[in-house]
């Protein structure tokens, strides 16, 4: 098992896909975040799910083994960083791993090789494959959690932008498959198909 923990980020407004997609079931699961949670915990001791409130989950409700991270209440900004800041605030811990909750194909040999090349030196070390940078796969370290509060403050939620300006060590793979993110509604038909 991997020991840094695993953040989930569900929080997002997924105005493309039309409906929350944090919510969408998948394979034999209510929700993509109980599929993503429940198989992640088969490869990180520890798992946590970032999002607005926990409450719009109703597997939590039956639940409480589901661990949450919950932005402030006064953060209506709907984007990964307001996310970053709760999770380094919550955890306390020197880095986590990211993912986003619409990735459900990132596999543990894709974690594995991020985990093997990331270093003391690395700020963040990430996905990236022909297509470009995956912000949301990857290791992020506590030397970027300054950042990401003046991000905040400064209303600048773009990841690429942070991580261009970081010592980032990118991992690249050549498949793009496993990287497939639900964005749209074709996209989680076919999600849903490669999962049965």
């Amino acid at each position: 098992m991997i020991t840094i923990p695993c953040v989930i980020f569900a929080g997002g407004k997924s105005s493309r896909m039309g409906e929350d997609k944090a919510l969408l079931p998948f394979g034999s699961f209510s929700t993509l975040t109980e599929y993503q949670y429940t198989r992640l915990s088969q490869i990180f001791t520890n798992v946590y799910i970032s999002c607005k409130n926990k409450n719009k989950f109703d597997f939590a409700k039956e639940n409480s083994s589901f661990n949450f991270i919950e932005d402030l209440p006064s953060q209506e900004t709907y984007a990964p960083t307001i996310g970053f800041v709760s999770a380094f605030k919550a955890l306390q811990v020197n880095s986590f791993f990211a993912i986003s909750v619409d990735s459900p194909f990132i596999d543990e040999t894709i974690v594995t090789a991020l985990i093997n090349a990331d270093t003391d030196k690395s700020d963040a070390t990430i996905a990236k494959t022909e297509y470009g940078m995956q912000p949301l796969c990857g290791i992020y370290h506590n030397s970027l959690e300054e950042k990401f509060q003046e991000m905040q403050k400064e209303n600048n939620h773009k990841l690429g932008f942070l991580l261009k300006n970081s010592q980032t060590t990118y991992v690249h793979f050549k498949d793009e498959t496993p990287f497939l993110n639900l964005n749209h509604p074709h996209e989680y038909q076919t999600a849903l198909q490669r999962v049965q």
